[in-house]
């Protein structure tokens, strides 16, 4: 039995329904209240956020062209990537796969890792961090752009000002930036 399923906990009463909590229903390509933000070159749409979830998770659709993704990095929530259209390089304790359309991965929490679309066609995938967080930090670090599908444009100082942004802000969110190592 695994130690970590729901039927390993000791068994108590569910909780009545909470209805101060509403039906979240993300509707990316129509609705224009989601928030779109743009990450140097890659465009994340917050589906759910932790508000809509009660803290449990984040939901963001990603959109990343040809040699996009993010670093180095870890932090100490789990997160889990669908790929909807493409694929995409994960990297994973410096291990390489190739994640592909239909395919989910799963990084632990505090696992060193990142990802690269390293084909030649923008990628659509859905990522899941629990709990949820991630996607204040993405708020706080990204611009906002107008839709689900607007690159976002940045030139080399803004991009410098993004980074060291990001670097300020990452220990806030439980997140640390690594080093690319060598080639």
């Amino acid at each position: 039995m695994n130690k970590h399923a729901i039927t390993a906990q000791p068994i108590s009463p569910i909780p009545p329904d909470d209805p101060q909590r509403e039906l979240a229903i993300a509707r990316p390509n129509e609705d224009e209240k989601l928030p779109h933000i743009g990450l140097v070159g890659d465009t994340y749409t917050i589906l759910l956020s932790g508000n809509d979830t009660n803290g449990r998770y984040c939901l963001i659709d990603m959109l990343v062209p040809p040699g996009g993704g993010p670093g180095p990095h870890r932090h100490d929530f789990e997160e889990s990537f669908t790929i909807l259209e493409g694929e995409i390089e994960a990297t994973f304790r410096g291990k390489k796969s190739v994640v592909r359309s239909g395919e989910t991965v799963n990084i632990p929490a505090n696992a060193p890792h990142s990802f690269t679309n390293a084909s030649k066609q923008t990628v659509r995938l859905l990522c899941i961090c629990a709990p949820a967080g991630q996607e204040e930090f993405f708020a706080q670090v990204g611009v906002s752009i107008a839709t689900r599908t607007t690159p976002p444009k940045l030139d080399e100082r803004a991009k410098a000002e993004f980074i060291k942004k990001a670097q300020g802000l990452a220990p806030k969110y439980r997140t640390e930036l690594l080093k690319l190592s060598p080639q």
